[in-house]
């Protein structure tokens, strides 16, 4: 009788050793690291590709590892609560669930799983073999546990899954409590995802601060336009501003003009000389997604693109540089004009041209106007007012206060605006 108590006792142990081994194999595998599992795999370690081909059908491991898990527990606790009632009779049942209990949660469970999320790396590399092994001979039954429960419960499609958010939930966390560095990846990971959502609209320069060139002004007029501006690229139109008839580059106008020497001022109006260098310009339609946006200015090789509304109106231009910016912040040259348009006042409060988009102005100022239903500080104005207001009146929405400064016609042109 004594023999056969210290038979099952050694038996109980090693159930209890091989639960715990399953239990920190499951927690070491799925918490190695990726890129050092993939690191050691190039390198040749043997293991190390064990390891990744395992979890390549997390599914099928997890399963085999459960399946062992459980079989084990089961075993255990079966042979024990017969060596309880054997020992102790029907009051054994009792000793054993509570005996059981506590050594398969201290001992199966938590000291294993801890040490493997510990030296999960480590530990994962070690036992990588073995569990092979396991999965190759529970395979037969986890797929058919896998089968049955397919055809029980409907999956969930992965199509319902937000991945969106779920990405944008991990950004938050590796932000969240990082260091300035960690805070600027976090918001420059966001902006990227943004890319998706936000139109060339949205980031746009609008019409009515673009530095256009008329191709029927004299050649004189159009170099010195170009000299003063702080761009180097210039929509050209002929007649309205609504022809743009190609894009001038600052480059192509000095290099023509410096072929032409003398003769310069013997070309007087500018039309077919302006029309013999322009390139042709790049049209866009204002609801072009960035991320599109950017991958076209790629695969064109372009840096500038016009905007048109669905009627074919000019609407503004879009860069390559605009895009980056959305992603990076500001990038800002000798050349750079912090925001035209936009000029403090001696109490505290800003004047604003009307042609101002918001998301400069947020950007400049730190502020959160919405910018979902106007692209322009005017046209804002005039979506929250629901009105053409007159010079002088005043609003108050999303916690800024307005005040219409000029007009022209119906377009508002200047405002003066309040963060207090």
């Amino acid at each position: 009788m004594s023999d056969s108590l210290w038979t099952i006792s050694a038996l109980i142990v090693i159930l209890i050793l091989a639960s715990a081994f399953f239990s920190s194999a499951e927690t070491a595998l799925t918490a190695a690291s990726d890129a050092r599992m993939r690191q050691l795999a190039t390198k040749g370690n043997k293991n190390a590709k064990i390891v990744e081909s395992l979890r390549a059908d997390r599914e099928g491991l997890i399963g085999a590892i459960l399946i062992g898990n459980n079989a084990v527990n089961v075993l255990a606790s079966a042979i024990a609560t017969s060596l309880f009632i054997t020992l102790y009779g029907e009051a054994g049942l009792l000793w054993a669930t509570i005996t059981m209990t506590v050594l398969l949660v201290v001992f199966a469970e938590v000291m294993p799983k801890t040490y493997a999320l510990t030296y999960a790396d480590r530990y994962a590399l070690t036992i990588a073999p073995v569990i092979r092994i396991v999965v190759l001979a529970l395979s037969p039954l986890a797929l058919a546990i896998r089968w049955l429960a397919s055809i029980t419960i409907r999956a969930r499609s992965d199509e319902d899954t937000d991945r969106e958010e779920e990405l944008r939930g991990l950004i938050e966390l590796h932000g969240a409590d990082g260091d300035d560095d960690d805070r600027e990846t976090q918001a420059m990971l966001s902006s990227i995802l943004d890319l998706n959502e936000l139109t060339v609209e949205q980031i746009m320069t609008h019409r009515g601060s673009v530095n256009m060139i008329n191709a029927e002004d004299d050649l004189d007029d159009i170099l010195r336009r170009v000299l003063e501006s702080p761009h180097t690229r210039h929509p050209v139109f002929a007649g309205t501003s609504d022809n743009i008839i190609g894009v001038l580059h600052v480059k192509d106008l000095l290099r023509s003009i410096g072929h032409l020497g003398e003769n310069v001022s013997e070309n007087g109006n500018g039309n077919k000389f302006v029309q013999d260098i322009a390139s042709p310009a790049y049209f866009i339609p204002e609801t072009t997604l960035l991320f599109d946006q950017l991958q076209s200015f790629r695969s064109r090789r372009e840096h500038f693109a016009v905007v048109v509304d669905e009627y074919g109106d000019f609407r503004g231009i879009v860069t390559l540089e605009d895009i980056l910016e959305e992603i990076v912040g500001d990038i800002d040259d000798e050349h750079d004009i912090d925001l035209p348009g936009l000029t403090p006042q001696a109490d505290g409060s800003w004047l604003v041209d009307g042609s101002v988009t918001i998301r400069d102005l947020n950007r400049a100022l730190g502020w959160q106007l919405p910018d979902e239903d106007a692209s322009t500080l005017a046209g804002l104005v005039l979506f929250e007012s629901r009105t053409i207001p007159m010079p002088g009146q005043e609003f108050r929405f999303h916690n800024i206060r307005f005040r219409v400064v000029k007009r022209d016609g119906n377009r508002i042109t200047s405002l003066r605006l309040w963060s207090h």
